[in-house]
């Protein structure tokens, strides 16, 4: 696949970025290549190959899905200037 000066100008408002005409022709080619690049990671045989969340074997650490109130309210509130069960209190700013 290849990016022409025309897509180049397409991606460039679509991603709202200003690009003179003399930067076109440079940004063409980066985008040629990196489109190359993938075109080339396509050709890797990955068959049998686990995907990866890391680099090293690891599990992810799950916690038990409960619904809780952090057990930290008194925390949350203790700087307001004032609360009402563990709830902050501001003026009324509506009539």
């Amino acid at each position: 696949m290849s990016v022409d000066a025309a897509t180049v100008r397409r991606i460039a408002h679509l991603a709202r970025i200003a690009v003179t005409e003399a930067e076109v022709p440079h940004l063409q080619g980066e985008l040629n290549a990196m489109l190359a690049f993938v075109e080339q990671l396509s050709e890797v045989n990955v068959d049998g190959v686990e995907p990866m969340t890391s680099v090293t074997p690891m599990e992810m650490k799950m916690r038990p899905d409960v619904v809780n109130d952090g057990e930290i309210a008194d925390a949350v509130v203790g700087n307001a200037p004032d609360t009402v069960n563990h709830f902050f209190v501001v003026p009324k700013v509506v009539e």
